[in-house]
């Protein structure tokens, strides 16, 4: 943190700098106006954050803090790729870094340096804004800090290079909690409704923090629920009452609602391949831009086999009901049907979200079955997938995404809010009928909605097995609440949620759980388009290589594809990688970075990481 804080010190200060001095030049008419200006060398905190103008200026680079640009990438026991991350590959993969690993402070400088100076501004309306703003942001970066670190120092002021705090120890995570809640509550009173600024989801508003809370508070409560954590001042319920009602006040009071056209079977995919963030649904959004060459990479993530063969697990799709509500798990047979037998009559997300028999590029007409050269599992993902010419009109691009990606949407509220009331014990039936059951009717699961008595009188084995499952829930709500985390797995597939929700779950061991792909019961030919002719031929070591048509993929089991079994099983891609296992007394926290704790003793490492510092 001190390197940081050094380092940065002025950075802002520069980067205003430049900023002014182009605004000034461009507004010179003859080289005598030079003599009028301030020297650029000369400009600081005091000359700026004047106006309205100046403080949005300056609070632009907040956004930067959002997630990952990429949620669709983030690897678990739901989703993973051809090489496994090092959190999947567990034991000595996972080490103590040097510098980096998320233990950086820029915008956190940026944003004290912002509500240091924000009384400057003579537009009170302004100042009360921006600060409600810069307050969201600050929310948000501490909210990121405690998931992967549990304590940090937490900072409210700028510091200089001589502060004494520099060097102060960890605060405790309920010390910064509380902060985040005097935070974010400021931003709930301040921050503007959407109707009175715009229906824009690229700005921060009064709903976007209370999603922020809502989220944040969740988290928290089931952290402390699950891992039995005690600290002086607030218990678990006090987080997830707040969760609740943050979440409920979006649902009583909010504008939104999830997308729908009255196509079910396709309603659910277009809202993430869309070019624009749909206003009802996304409550925050990171825009994309073809014209100022601000994209992403889905496509080519999903469609190029060089770029991650990503691939949905077979649990993953285990998981996904029928759609009648019933459960795929409980049907005979189900662990060795075919992949024709296993997404037929399914929750018609798993057709939005991997391709399925009958499959077709959006905008195209050919079918096109699930391409094993580009997936490990063979459950090849279409979520976030955008249609041939998409992103700028271009023919076929795979390169390149323009379709805006979600922060906050409206779904996630209403599982929040779910959960929170389960883990509570204050959830009934109504409320999942304003919840969870709305994210069915979308996909025309109306006649399947989530019942919480029948729910709780019969939990789901396969939910709560150890080998599959969440062997630690218990309570009177078992039953539902592993019902509202599969409706989560469904819901929220690929949009970055997975780990953190396994981690505040205590649920670690399902990252050691088997990362199995579609089932193959032995060498012939597999149709997987549902067309009737063969997609895939298996042939067994020392026969002859069949025949095949074009487009026809031809492996050699053992050799060019892997399996379970010698000669059929589940595709197992990663049969021969060796997996250190996930360390339950280590694993649900990251490491304080060597050169770090070497700047300042006072920060403590992180339980069951060794670091050879000695202290």
């Amino acid at each position: 943190l001190l390197r940081y804080l050094k380092s940065l010190i002025y950075n802002s200060v520069a980067e205003l700098r430049i900023f002014t001095a182009l605004v000034l030049t461009m507004g010179l008419t003859s080289c005598d106006g030079l003599l009028d200006l301030t020297p650029k060398s000369q400009i600081s905190q005091n000359d700026y954050f004047k106006t309205e103008s100046d403080l949005q200026l300056f609070s632009n680079s907040f956004y930067n803090n959002l997630p990952d640009k990429s949620p669709f990438d983030d690897q678990s026991d739901l989703y993973v790729q051809q090489n496994l991350s090092d959190e999947m590959l567990g034991g000595n993969n996972r080490t103590v870094p040097a510098s980096g690993g998320g233990w950086t402070w820029t915008d956190l400088r940026k944003m004290n340096t912002l509500l240091a100076y924000v009384n400057q501004c003579s537009d009170e309306n302004a100042v009360v804004k921006y600060t409600a703003l810069t307050r969201f942001f600050r929310a948000f970066f501490y909210f990121e800090k405690v998931k992967r670190f549990g304590d940090v120092p937490w900072y409210d002021v700028e510091l200089g290079s001589a502060d004494e705090a520099l060097y102060k120890p960890r605060d405790s995570r309920e010390l910064v909690m509380t902060k985040m809640i005097e935070d974010i509550d400021y931003a709930i009173d301040n921050l503007p409704t959407r109707e009175e600024e715009s229906s824009s989801p690229f700005r921060v508003n009064r709903w976007a923090a209370l999603a922020l809370k809502a989220q944040f508070c969740l988290y928290e409560g089931t952290y402390r629920k699950y891992h039995d954590l005690k600290l002086e001042g607030n218990d678990y319920t006090y987080y997830l009452d707040l969760a609740a009602k943050a979440a409920g006040e979006i649902i009583n009071d909010g504008p939104y609602k999830l997308y729908s056209t009255g196509h079910p079977e396709s309603d659910y995919l277009n809202l993430f391949a869309a070019e624009d963030a749909n206003p009802d649904e996304y409550i925050l959004a990171i825009k994309f831009d073809y014209s100022l060459a601000i994209h992403h990479n889905a496509n080519g993530h999903t469609l190029v086999p060089t770029q991650g063969r990503p691939g949905l697990t077979r649990k993953m799709v285990n998981m996904y009901l029928m759609k009648d509500g019933s459960r795929f798990t409980d049907r005979p047979g189900w662990q060795e049907m075919s992949f024709l037998e296993e997404t037929k009559d399914r929750d018609p997300r798993l057709a939005q979200s991997i391709r399925t028999p009958g499959y077709t590029r959006i905008g195209e007409t050919t079918v096109l079955p699930p391409d094993l050269s580009v997936t490990v599992t063979g459950y090849q993902p279409i979520k976030f997938v955008q249609g041939p010419t998409a992103s700028g009109g271009q023919v076929d691009r795979n390169d390149r995404n323009t379709n805006d990606l979600p922060v906050y949407r409206y779904a996630e509220v209403l599982l929040n809010y779910a959960e929170a009331k389960a883990e509570l014990g204050t959830l009934t039936q109504e409320d999942l009928d304003i919840s969870v059951n709305l994210l069915r009717d979308r996909v025309g699961m109306n006649d399947a909605h989530l019942n919480m008595a029948a729910a709780n009188a019969n939990p789901d084995r396969y939910l709560s097995a150890k080998e599959t499952g969440y062997p630690n829930v218990s309570g009177s709500n078992k039953g539902v609440i592993l019902e509202i985390r599969r409706e989560r797995a469904v819901e929220l597939n690929q949009e970055g949620f997975r780990f953190d929700d396994l981690v505040r779950w205590k649920a670690g061991a399902c990252i050691d759980q088997d990362i199995y792909g579609m089932y193959f019961a032995g060498a012939g030919e597999y149709d997987l388009s549902g067309d009737g002719n063969p997609d895939v031929i298996l042939y067994n070591k020392g026969t002859a290589k069949p025949e095949a048509g074009s487009g026809v993929l031809v492996y050699e089991i053992g050799k060019d594809i892997l399996l379970t079994g010698s000669n059929s099983g589940y595709v197992y891609s990663h049969k021969n990688i060796v997996r250190n296992g996930f360390n339950e007394e280590r694993d649900y926290l990251y490491p304080i970075p060597i050169n770090e704790r070497s700047l300042n003793p006072n920060l403590t490492q992180n339980p069951g990481w060794s670091d050879g510092l000695g202290f």
